[in-house]
Formats: structure tokens, sequence, C-alpha cells
């Protein structure tokens, strides 16, 4: 019998089990994964920013966690010599519209402790290659870039010598439910089955959508620092973006096209007929009432798959572009977005459920890979109480 068993070994199973190790080193922890190794989907797979935390209200969860997870991510790649990128962001403006949402973020990012700036042309252009914007920026100077795949490897290892057991190639199946203690679901983009099976996730469904990112193949630097639009906030996604990767490779993106089974990375592969009739009634539904949006971002969304529009996207938050240079797709990555499956909203914040024999990780979007840490600590603070 294990005290706790983690369901899923990506950033969120890894960060609390190293929490729980911390709280209790004799305990006794399992981590079931049905992979072959960590970061097979969203934690090994997204952009690999560490977010300042100035884009959430400062009632939100997201805002503590991003800062301190920042401030703890930074820290861990210091110490573990681990790469990291520490190119900073700015956030540009094309209007004077636009300019007001940029002062929004800014009031934010002061109420959430966070170190920003707001910045004129000038500075932009002493300070960094290439960019343009409206009047003013605004200016992360914690913002940074990591390899998210080495810290999984890093955080894996580190388990294991602690005695933390991890079994790949081994999916949860029901027959675990009574091998621990306690059951913690951070199984990402099957959270929400999992937690129906003990009761939990009775509102919420997992929405997926599909992320792609071009890459710059040639070898100069036209810029040097990470580069983000204004966002519309009423949604969770950033817009196309300039990401300067951990080792100084330039990216444009990412899409947000909504995928049409959970694992509808490339093709047919994975290909699950019972999630496509289900996704597509979901997406059909929210299509014709235009859900928070969902119509005009599913069109939009798709002509990005026009390379050339969707470097179009780009072009306005610099002043020169060789767009021929942006010629290759990246991996593809999953984003599990939790759907309030009764009002028809995404959920921007986290949520978790559960009681004192199972905790659910239902919704742990973009910034969770830089939040891990701190929300990893929250998670075992307050639900896991033996």
């Amino acid at each position: 019998m294990y005290d706790y068993l983690i369901i899923g070994a990506g950033v969120i199973g890894l960060a609390i089990a190293r929490e729980l190790k911390f709280k209790k080193p004799d305990a006794k922890i399992l981590i079931v994964e049905k992979e072959s190794d960590v970061g097979f989907h969203s934690s090994g797979r997204n952009s690999g920013v560490l977010h300042a935390g100035f884009y959430y209200t400062s009632s939100s969860l997201k805002a503590k966690f991003t800062r301190d997870g920042n401030k703890e991510l930074t820290k861990y790649c210091l110490d573990n010599n681990l790469a990291i990128n520490r190119c900073k962001k700015v956030v540009v403006a094309k209007d004077e519209e636009e300019l007001k949402t940029l002062h929004e973020l800014y009031e934010r990012g002061i109420k959430n402790g966070v170190d920003v700036e707001l910045i004129g042309q000038d500075r932009l252009d002493s300070e960094f290659k290439n960019v343009k914007t409206h009047k003013e920026a605004l200016l992360s100077p914690t913002t940074a870039t990591v390899n998210p795949k080495e810290i999984l490897i890093h955080l894996k290892n580190q388990l294991i010598a602690s005695g933390v057991e991890i079994k790949f190639n081994t999916p949860y199946s029901k027959e675990y439910k009574d091998s621990a203690e306690i059951i913690i679901n951070c199984a990402g983009l099957y959270a929400d089955k999992i937690a129906k099976e003990f009761g939990f996730s009775k509102d919420y469904k997992i929405l997926p959508f599909k992320g792609i990112y071009l890459q710059y193949g040639k070898s100069d630097s036209f810029i040097d620092t990470n580069i983000y639009p204004v966002p519309n906030l009423k949604n969770p996604f950033l817009g196309v973006h300039y990401t300067i990767t951990v080792d100084n490779k330039i990216k444009i993106g990412p899409t947000a096209i909504p995928a049409f089974w959970r694992e509808n990375y490339k093709g047919l592969a994975n290909f699950n007929i019972g999630e496509l009739a289900d996704i597509l009634a979901t997406e059909a539904k929210l299509f014709i009432k235009n859900s928070f949006g969902f119509r005009d971002l599913a069109i939009e969304e798709m002509k990005k798959y026009n390379k050339k529009y969707f470097v179009s996207l780009a072009e306005s938050m610099v002043k020169e572009l060789d767009s021929t240079g942006f010629n290759s797709w990246s991996k593809p990555g999953i984003r599990a977005q939790l759907l309030n499956s009764k009002t028809n909203e995404l959920l921007q914040d986290f949520v978790v459920e559960g009681d004192s024999k199972s905790v659910h990780i239902l919704n742990a979007v973009s910034p969770a890979f830089t939040s891990s840490f701190p929300f990893a600590r929250w998670v075992v603070e307050e639900y896991v109480k033996s």
C-alpha cells in the first residue's frame, strides 16, 4: 500500500511528488505514467517561456503562482546548471485601444508584485533589436525561456533518487483505486475522465486546443527578446508572438486551433472515434452559440495553417522581417483547456476538486509550467490532508 498514488508524470505530477517528499520524506509515493518517459504531452511540448505573472487579475491563483513560480524555477535552473535564457519580454501595442489594455496589464503587474515597466520607443530602440510599438511597450525583465524536457528529466531523476517509484508504460486503471491512501490525479488531457470515476468534474470537460509554432530557419538573429502583442483579456490565449528559445532560436506562434480528439497532434495518429464524436458535438454547440467568441476564434485559428497569413500576424511587432525565414512547423502541443459544460465558458484559472481520498487537478493550463512549484505546494497544503 502506497501513501500517495500520482497519476501522470507531467510537470504538475512531478512537482506534487517533489513537494510531498519535502514534507514527508518517508512517504511511499508511486507515479504511474502511460508513456515511456516524461514530457510526451503538454509539459514537454510547451513554449518553454517562464512567464512573469502580469496577465492575471490579482485575485486569481495564477497571479500569485506565476510570480512565485518564475522566481523558483529560475533559481532551480541556476542551482542545477540547467539551461535558461534570461532574454526578457516586451508587450507591444498597435493603436490607442491596445494602449489602454497595455496600461491595464501594467496595473495588474504592479498589484501582483511583478517587476514590470512602461517604456517608450526610444528605450525599446536602445535596449532591443527591431521592436516596434505604438507610443509605449510593457517591459518584463524577469521573463525567460528554458528547456522544459531538460527540467522534467532532472525532476524525474531527483525524485527517483529520493525514493519515489515511477512506473512508465503504465496507464491508470481502476485496479489502482485501492493501492494508495490518497490518489492525486494529474492526468492532463484525461484528468476530467478520471475525476468522473471518483464523482468529480460533474460540470466540467476538457476541450483540447492544438498549438503549433513556425520556426525561423535562417542564421541571423533579427530580434533578441520575446515580443508579444496586447492580448484579448476575454480569452486565455495570448495571440501570435515571437519567442526566443533557450538556445537563441526564433519562433512565432502558437496557434490555438480546436482539436478533434485529445491527442490530435498530427494526421490520424492516436485517433479516437468516441472522443471525435463527443468533441465535435461540443464544438458544434459552441460554434452555433458563439460562446466566448468560439466561432470567431475557430475561424481565425484555422486560417493560421496558411504560413503567409500566420507570419503576417507577427509583422506589425517588428520594423523589418524576412518572412521567407519562417519555413518549418514545430512539434505540436495540445492545451487541455477546461470548459464549464453548463455555462459554456472556458475556465481561465486553476481548478482543483477532491476529498480525503482523491484530489483532481482539472485545469492546469498555461502558465502551469511556470507555476508548477508553488501550485504543487498549494495543492498539498489545501487538499492533501493526511
